[in-house]
């Protein structure tokens, strides 16, 4: 059964009161990873917090291009246990034509090189913005992947890919094992965070997404919602382990 793991910017006020205290709770729903978010922000109490709730990082967000901290950040992954950092956002206009996508995957791929130093790959996870821009008619995440190194990897957020206009399941086929994570989320599809809802609450194909891409990591996320963000991880996992997607 492919891994889940829970995207930490969920929780992210929960993790301010008491970052321990929200590990165990995850662990308490049977989970094993979690993707931490800004990782050296807090490096020094995460560390530990894994280690006493008995949780692993697969995977972790920092925005590394163009920040010229890449040892730093690569070396706290590593101390870690994180496997691959993905930057979670370049920014949009650098999207907007091919020549500025093909700047961005320089970025990547030089970044990549001193990841591999540390022994940690480096990805990269796209919003909306990187599949409304369409280039020569193709969209420009998969231009970007057309120009990256194969030490480069991705993590698309399916949700965010629906709301780019792209079918996300197409679009997970269409990019192929270069995919080793996929953002797991639900809800109507629009750019508002707040619409989004546990998984199998909402709208999308969620088995077909994940079918399209079996080798990814699983994770879940919610950027916003109505209701308790805990409650809707819980219920999300809930949810896919009945449906046996976890």
């Amino acid at each position: 059964m492919t891994a889940l793991s829970v995207q930490l910017y969920t929780l992210r006020e929960l993790l301010v009161e008491d970052l321990p205290g929200t590990l165990d709770r995850l662990a308490e729903l049977g989970l094993a990873h979690v993707e931490p978010f800004r990782l050296t922000d807090y490096a020094a109490q995460l560390g530990p917090a894994l280690a006493a709730s008995g949780l692993t990082a697969p995977t972790a967000h920092q925005h590394v291009v163009g920040t010229g901290a890449e040892d730093e950040i690569f070396a706290t992954a590593a101390e870690l246990g994180v496997g691959t950092v993905f930057d979670p956002r370049i920014d949009p206009q650098r999207f907007e034509t091919v020549d500025g996508v093909a700047a961005v995957a320089d970025g990547l791929n030089a970044a990549a090189a001193v990841a591999a130093k540390h022994g940690v790959r480096i990805g990269y996870h796209n919003h909306a913005e990187e599949l409304l821009s369409v280039l020569d008619g193709t969209p420009a995440l998969e231009v970007l992947a057309g120009h990256l190194d194969d030490a480069v990897v991705l993590e698309v957020d399916t949700y965010w890919a629906a709301v780019g206009g792209q079918d996300p399941v197409a679009l997970l086929e269409r990019l192929g094992d270069r995919v080793t994570a996929v953002h797991v989320k639900d809800g109507p599809a629009t750019p508002d965070p707040i619409d989004q809802v546990p998984v199998g609450q909402g709208t999308l194909p969620v088995r077909d997404i994940l079918d399209a891409a079996p080798q990814a990591l699983r994770v879940v996320e919610l950027d916003d919602t109505r209701g308790d963000r805990f409650q809707a991880v819980a219920d999300s996992v809930a949810w896919l382990r009945a449906e046996g997607l976890a």
